[in-house]
């Protein structure tokens, strides 16, 4: 009687055993299978996509030239407008930091404008403007400059540099940093923007 009780008890706990190990061995499955799922959304369709930036227009909104024949120097003040868009084809929303544009004379920094820090919705566009002002003073000891005003083209490049984050469901998180640079042909004698080529790289 008291090994038939006995063997009983047993047998329910190893019953129990049995239909825990199964649980078990069910719920790692299914996890297991829910992650792969993850995954394979995560190089798949929330695989990060390139921000697509675009320089919509460049205006000269402001000039100022005054020659020195004598000392063949050149003051020069040069105000830029930019009008920049910058496209989040993901299917998430696009985090950037503060960031900034600059403005170029024959390789040398000689103007700087900021961008501040914002958030472009999955598949939204964002139009985003700058105000580039030529600082004169970091042209003084350039002597190139007197020669390219009076030819009546000055040339100049900005280059911008938006980084930021996307996060898909919490749980993939991608930087992106999308560059954009213009080469650009100041026409100084009737003070407007010549011909500008702009060139756009995403990097991950």
């Amino acid at each position: 009687m008291d090994s038939s009780s006995a063997n009983g008890r047993n047998s329910i706990k190893l019953s129990r055993s049995r239909k825990r190990k199964k649980i078990w061995i069910a719920i790692s499955a299914f996890v297991l299978f829910v992650l792969l799922i993850l995954l394979i959304l995560g190089f798949t369709v929330f695989k990060p996509k390139h921000a697509i930036t675009t320089v919509n227009s460049v205006k000269l909104s402001g000039m100022q030239v005054s020659l020195d024949p004598i000392n063949l120097r050149v003051d020069l003040n040069v105000t830029l407008d930019l009008n920049i868009s910058v496209k989040n084809p993901n299917p998430a929303s696009f985090r950037f930091g503060n960031s900034s544009t600059l403005l170029y004379y024959r390789d040398g920094i000689v103007g700087e404008a900021g961008i501040p820090a914002g958030e472009i919705l999955s598949h939204k566009t964002m139009d985003m403007n700058a105000t580039l002002a030529l600082m004169a003073d970091r042209l003084v000891l350039d002597s190139n400059v007197y020669s390219d005003v009076l030819s009546g083209t000055l040339p100049l490049k900005t280059s911008t540099r938006i980084a930021g984050r996307v996060t898909v469901l919490n749980v993939f998180k991608h930087h992106l940093v999308s560059y954009t640079y213009c080469d650009l042909s100041i026409n100084v004698w009737n003070r407007t923007v010549g011909k500008s080529d702009c060139k756009y790289r995403t990097k991950f």
